[in-house]
């Protein structure tokens, strides 16, 4: 009964751990908010700032996997080249290695009872939360009780187990870690398996650890460990490629390759890179050995100093061979002949799931409203020459292709909101879910935009196949001003909502547009009275004639209703507007 019960508190406690990164990881993104999205919205300018933008995110964040799979949907739209993306990533594989540590500093040897830590900031992050005072930092210290709780259960309850005096256990390890590098051939398998299977390269970093700190594993063995976990973690970001664009693979390659890289050069030298940095813990290293001589209270310190070591000198040799690794890459993964990459009937951004955090989520959302936006002012760029083309072939082909489009963005305002309300049940922040709302209702009145111009090509259509008459030279001129006027509203929009937290942004000239239409709706709705009754054109080409103008004023409005929903004129009242 006492061995499962120490079986039960063993993966309870691991549990424990995993689920405390998580909490505090999500306080910490939601207590940076979106100036942590804008530092990941901005990377990068040149290989060395994406590489401390990488390590930066990922330290502060506490999750590599986030930040991989966000610049894989960065590369996926065009928004980072392969390149750059490349040293953001090398940058990542620097910043997890902060979890070590915090292992290290929280599961050290002496005499402190960490329980008193952890069962003051349990009493903290209570009264945060319970009070609303900072529920954010609550959350996040609440975490770290949590990550802390379980690392000191998990060390205390495998030294209860004592299990370097298990036979078995001992007479295992001592066996399969005499095989030379055979052996760290099979721990670096097992490492990246275990890895792949849990998701979390923290929780295997925390049971590599204790088996090397109660004796049970070689230090050489629990270094292979890490280094299969380093492989292991790269499995999410290219099963979220799987379905993204060619560049993306690439980039979620590049990952993989980057660690290859660094377990290869390593395995070269393996026994002299683990005693340099035994050494530089004043330990023993004997290669294979259990115990060895090695200060047990040290392994952690010795592990947590490889890891960042591993990274660190990766980085500093292939940070200089990034355009050697993107023509690699290019090669592994080929474009496919005769294919290129159409990115117009699907998302760019959303593709590979919820991230691991949903702060994090929000910015992909909002960069996939932004490409909604520019299929609306392209679809309607289409039914400006829908309107001016003469051939048969060329209007109907013109007039399939608005009508892919107007399907296009019915399928992007569902999926877009589909996955904002999925990460609207996530915990978020107060300032979020507001954000989130705004979304919602501008790919709404986005989709609107997608319907108006639609009726303004089917309007085209049924005119062109009206067999008594046709515009007057008149009439094509007005609507030819109002679809300028039109087009004007939503190049304003569009820059608007590219650029709506800039502070400069001027709204001024949005509304005069709008007011414009208006006025020039009601113009020449008076004036196509006049016409009819003055017989320059029948009545028929009149109301084909008023349903382009109506449709043009509609479009106004949509345009208007996009640019108030996305919460922009709030923020203008609210003193950002200072130019």
């Amino acid at each position: 009964m006492q061995e499962l019960t120490q079986i039960l508190v063993l993966i309870g406690s691991v549990a424990m751990l995993m689920y405390g990164m998580k909490v505090m990881s999500e306080g910490l993104q939601k207590m940076a908010g979106s100036k942590l999205r804008n530092v990941l919205g901005t990377m990068t300018t040149n290989r060395f700032t994406g590489v401390l933008t990488g390590a930066f995110i990922t330290t502060s964040i506490q999750s590599s996997t986030a930040t991989t799979v966000m610049t894989v949907s960065f590369v996926s739209a065009g928004l980072l080249t392969l390149a750059q993306a490349i040293s953001v990533i090398m940058g990542a594989n620097i910043g997890t290695t902060a979890t070590a540590w915090i292992m290290v500093l929280s599961g050290g040897g002496g005499s402190f009872d960490m329980r008193i830590v952890v069962y003051a900031a349990i009493i903290a992050s209570i009264i945060l939360i319970y009070t609303k005072k900072n529920i954010n930092l609550g959350e996040f210290i609440i975490g770290l009780a949590f990550m802390l709780l379980g690392l000191t259960t998990l060390k205390t309850n495998a030294n209860d187990m004592h299990l370097d005096e298990i036979p078995a256990i001992s007479n295992f390890f001592s066996h399969i870690s005499g095989w030379g590098y055979g052996s760290y051939f099979l721990f670096l398998l097992i490492g990246g398996l275990l890895t792949c299977a849990v998701q979390s390269s923290a929780a295997i970093m925390a049971i590599t650890m204790t088996l090397c700190s109660t004796g049970v594993l070689p230090i050489d063995m629990g270094i292979a460990l890490v280094m299969g976990e380093n492989i292991g973690t790269t499995v999410t970001s290219n099963i979220v490629a799987l379905s993204a664009s060619t560049q993306a693979r690439r980039a979620a390659m590049a990952h993989l390759v980057f660690n290859l890289f660094g377990v290869i050069w390593v395995l070269c030298i393996f026994p002299y890179f683990v005693e340099f940095i035994c050494s530089l813990w004043n330990v023993d290293f004997t290669p294979g050995e259990v115990g060895g001589g090695v200060d047990k209270e040290k392994l952690n310190a010795v592990l947590a100093t490889f890891h960042t070591g591993f990274n660190v000198c990766n980085v500093l040799i292939l940070i200089w061979l990034i355009k050697p690794m993107e023509k690699l890459v290019c090669v592994l993964i080929k474009q496919k002949e005769g294919k290129t990459e159409d990115v117009e009937g699907r998302l760019r951004f959303i593709g590979g799931g919820i991230l691991s955090t949903a702060e994090l989520s929000i910015l992909e959302a909002k960069k996939e409203i932004n490409v909604f936006v520019e299929r609306c002012v392209k679809m309607y760029s289409l039914t400006e020459q829908l309107l001016h083309t003469e051939k048969g072939d060329d209007f109907n082909k013109l007039f399939s292709r608005i009508e892919k489009y107007e399907s296009i963005t019915d399928n992007m305002e569902v999926e877009i909101c589909d996955y904002l309300a999925k990460v609207s049940e996530g915990r978020l922040s107060v300032e979020s879910k507001f954000e989130i709302q705004h979304m919602m209702r501008v790919c709404d009145e986005l989709e609107s935009i997608g319907d108006s111009c639609f009726n303004i090509a089917r309007t085209v259509s049924r005119k062109r196949q009206y067999a008594n008459g046709d515009f007057t030279e008149k009439q094509y001129e007005h609507i030819h001003n109002m679809m300028q006027l039109a087009e004007e509203a939503i190049t304003q929009m569009a820059v608007v909502i590219e650029h709506g937290e800039h502070r400069y942004v001027d709204l001024n000239k949005n509304y005069n547009t709008e007011h414009e239409i208006n006025n020039y709706r009601t113009q020449l709705k008076n004036q196509n009275i006049v016409d009819i009754n003055n017989k320059l054109y029948d009545y028929q080409i009149g109301v084909f004639y008023m349903d382009l103008i109506a449709e043009c004023e509609k479009l106004g409005d949509y345009i208007i209703n996009v640019i108030e929903a996305s919460g922009i004129k709030e923020k203008k009242k609210n003193g950002f507007n200072v130019g």
